[in-house]
C-alpha cells in the first residue's frame, strides 16, 4: 500500500540565494546560441528544441469520476479540449538527424479556465516533456554548465558532431548493457535515434497538482504507436529523416496517448528540488487522468509550421496556478525561456502570441 499523497505547501521549495545570478548566466548563454544560429539561418530559432519533427492538432479528453487527489486544476472537470503538439529534438541549432539527441514533446491545451500563473496570458495550458525519465542537471547551476557545453558546439563542424554522435551512441549502448545511464551522454548526442511517435514522454521536473505535488508522463497506447516503440530510424545521408518518416506514419496513424500523473508521497524519496532523482513507480504509481488523440494528418503542413513552429511559444509557466512548476530548475526556466522567445520574436519581426484556438 502506498503512502497518502503529500499536500502542496510553499515551503516544499527551497530558493537558492544565487538564483538571480544563475538566471543571468543562462540568459547570456542562450544569447550565444540564439545569435549564432540566427546569423547562420537568417532567421531566429528556439535556443533549445530548435528542430521540429512533427506538428500536430489533436484533442484531450479528461476522464470522468477521477479520484479527488488527481481531479485537480485542468483535470478537475471532465470534458474535451483542443490541443497542439510539437515533437522536436533538444539542440539549439537545426542539425542533421544523424546527430541523434533526446526527443521533446510540447503540448498546448485550449480553453482552460481558472486562476493563471503570473504573466501567463490567454486561456491555454502548456506541458513540456521529453523522453528521459529525469532531468540531466541537479539544479540550475548544473544546467548552466551543461548549456555552456551545448553553446560551445552550436554552429561548429556538423560533420564532427555526426562522428561524435555515433561514438556517444556506442557509449550509450555499452552503458545500457551494464544497466547504467548517464543523461549527459544522451544530451550531447548519444541518444538512440528512435522514432519519436513510439516514445513515452516525461515531465522530469515536479509541478503543483492543485492541492498536491506531481510529475506526469504521456504514454502511447494506440497499437500503431506502440509498434514504433524503440524503432531506430536510419538517418545516414538523410538530413530530415525523422520528419520525413513521421510525416509518412502520421498520414495513416490515428494516434492515441494516455496522460498519466504521479503524485509525490514522500518528499525524501520523491524530492522537489532534485530532478535527477527518478520517482519510482512502485512507491509513487502513475494514474491515468486523460486521453490525447490526434487523427491521421499531415504532420508538417505549411499551416502548422506557421502557427505552431513560428508563432507559438511553449512554456511550462504558461497555464494555471494549480499547475505551478516547482523547484530550482523550473524557476530558472521561467525567465530564461521567455528571454529566448522574446529574442526570436524580435529578430523575426513576428511576435508570438497565445493562440485562442487550434487551427480551424
Amino acid at each position: 500500500m502506498t503512502d497518502a499523497p503529500i499536500r502542496y505547501r510553499p515551503d516544499v521549495e527551497e530558493v537558492k540565494p544565487d538564483e538571480a545570478e544563475t538566471i543571468a548566466g543562462l540568459n547570456q548563454t542562450f544569447d550565444v546560441i540564439l545569435e549564432r544560429t540566427a546569423e547562420d539561418y537568417g532567421h531566429a530559432v528556439r535556443s533549445v528544441h530548435a528542430k521540429a519533427h512533427a506538428l500536430l492538432e489533436g484533442e484531450m479528453t479528461i476522464d470522468a469520476d477521477l479520484p479527488p487527489e488527481v481531479a485537480q486544476g485542468l483535470f478537475a472537470t471532465p470534458g474535451r479540449h483542443k490541443l497542439l503538439m510539437r515533437i522536436s529534438t533538444n539542440a539549439g541549432d537545426i542539425l542533421p538527424d544523424a546527430i541523434s539527441l533526446p526527443r521533446g514533446l510540447a503540448i498546448k491545451v485550449f480553453d482552460v479556465a481558472g486562476e493563471r500563473l503570473p504573466g501567463a496570458e490567454g486561456e491555454t495550458q502548456d506541458f513540456v516533456l521529453n523522453n528521459g525519465k529525469v532531468f540531466q542537471a541537479k539544479d540550475a547551476a548544473a544546467f548552466l554548465s551543461n548549456l555552456k557545453l551545448l553553446a560551445k558546439t552550436t554552429d561548429r563542424l556538423e560533420g564532427t558532431k555526426t562522428v561524435l554522435s555515433t561514438v556517444l551512441r556506442g557509449v550509450h549502448n555499452a552503458l545500457d548493457a551494464v544497466g547504467a545511464q548517464i543523461p549527459a551522454v544522451d544530451t550531447l548526442g548519444g541518444a538512440p535515434n528512435v522514432d519519436p511517435l513510439g516514445e513515452t514522454y516525461f515531465s522530469v521536473t515536479p509541478y503543483r497538482w492543485g492541492d498536491y505535488i506531481a510529475k506526469f508522463r504521456i504514454v502511447p497506447v494506440a497499437p500503431a504507436l506502440t509498434a514504433l516503440t524503440g524503432r531506430i530510424i536510419d538517418a545516414n545521408g538523410r538530413e530530415d529523416a525523422i520528419r520525413s518518416e513521421v510525416r509518412e506514419e502520421m498520414a495513416r496513424i490515428d494516434g492515441e496517448w494516455e496522460f498519466q500523473v504521479q503524485l509525490c508521497r514522500d518528499l525524501d524519496r520523491q524530492p522537489v528540488e532534485d530532478p535527477t532523482v527518478e520517482w519510482q513507480e512502485e512507491e509513487a504509481p502513475f494514474q491515468r487522468v486523460a486521453t490525447i488523440r490526434a487523427a491521421a494528418q499531415d504532420s508538417y503542413s505549411d499551416a502548422h509550421v506557421q502557427q505552431i513552429n513560428e508563432q507559438s511559444r511553449f512554456s511550462i509557466w504558461t497555464g494555471l496556478a494549480a499547475h505551478q512548476p516547482l523547484g530550482n530548475v523550473n524557476r530558472a526556466r521561467n525567465a530564461t525561456y521567455r528571454h529566448s522567445a522574446d529574442f526570436r520574436a524580435r529578430v523575426n519581426g513576428c511576435p508570438y502570441h497565445e493562440a485562442m484556438r487550434a487551427a480551424e
